[in-house]
C-alpha cells in the first residue's frame, strides 16, 4: 500500500490519535472525552462507527458507563472520505471492525489538516493483533494503550477474554460475553477452557 503525503501544502496537516486496549479499559470513554473537549472549543466534530456495531445505540458511540455521542454508522472506511468535508476533527470507534483501507483513509484525513482520533481493540479474544490496529497505531502521531483491571486476581488487564466457545473472530458481546484478563490469567484461561468461567488465580 502506498500513502501519497502532499509534502508541497501549506496547509497544516493534522495529527492521528490512537487509543487502544482490552475491552473494559475505557477506550470509548476516553474518545468522547476528547471529542466533547473539541466540541467545547467550537471545533466542527464528526464521529463514525462500523454500522455492524449496534450494541448501544445504532446512531451513538456509548461507553461501557453509558456517556455517549452522536455518531454516524459507515459500510466501509471509503464513506468516511466521503462524508468528512469541512471538518476539524474526526472520531473513530471500534476501528478493529474497519478494513484494511482505514489505515490509508486516515493518513489522507490528516495530511488534509484534520486532527484524527481513532477508538479500537488492538487484540482479538484469541490475543492477535486485530484488523486495521497494528497499521493504525504504526502511522499514529500519538497512541495512548489503556488497561482494565484483571476480573479473576486484580492485575492490570490487556486481554480480552471470550467466555463462551465460539470461535469467529467478530463477535459482539458484554460482560456476559467477554472479561478482561491479565496475561498470566489469559494464558490460563486459554490451556483450561473448561474453567473459563470461574474466577481466582
Amino acid at each position: 500500500m502506498f500513502i501519497e503525503r502532499d509534502v508541497n501544502s501549506p496547509k497544516k496537516l493534522g495529527t492521528i490519535e490512537v487509543v487502544t486496549g482490552s475491552m473494559f479499559s475505557g477506550k470509548t470513554e476516553e474518545l468522547i472525552r476528547r471529542l466533547k473537549r473539541a466540541k467545547f472549543a467550537r471545533q466542527k466534530v464528526e464521529i463514525y462507527k462500523p454500522a455492524m456495531e449496534t450494541r448501544f445505540s445504532e446512531d451513538e458511540v456509548v461507553s461501557h458507563d453509558e456517556n455517549a455521542i452522536r455518531s454516524s454508522p459507515v459500510d466501509n472506511s471509503s464513506n468516511i472520505l466521503l462524508l468528512s468535508g469541512n471538518v476539524d476533527v474526526i472520531g473513530i470507534d471500534e476501528a478493529q471492525f474497519f478494513d484494511k483501507g482505514l489505515i490509508e483513509v486516515v493518513v489522507k484525513l490528516a495530511n488534509m489538516g484534520i486532527r484524527v482520533i481513532i477508538a479500537g481493540l488492538d487484540m482479538d479474544f484469541k490475543g492477535l493483533p486485530f484488523g486495521p490496529m497494528p497499521g493504525l497505531m504504526a502511522v499514529a502521531d500519538h497512541v495512548t494503550k489503556v488497561h482494565a483491571i484483571c476480573v479473576r486476581c486484580g492485575s492490570i488487564a490487556q486481554f480480552s477474554h471470550r467466555l463462551s466457545e465460539q470461535e469467529q473472530v467478530v463477535l459482539l458481546g458484554e460482560k456476559e460475553a467477554y472479561e478482561p484478563l491479565c496475561r498470566s490469567c489469559f494464558t490460563k484461561a486459554i490451556k483450561s477452557p473448561s474453567k473459563s468461567s470461574q474466577k481466582g488465580g
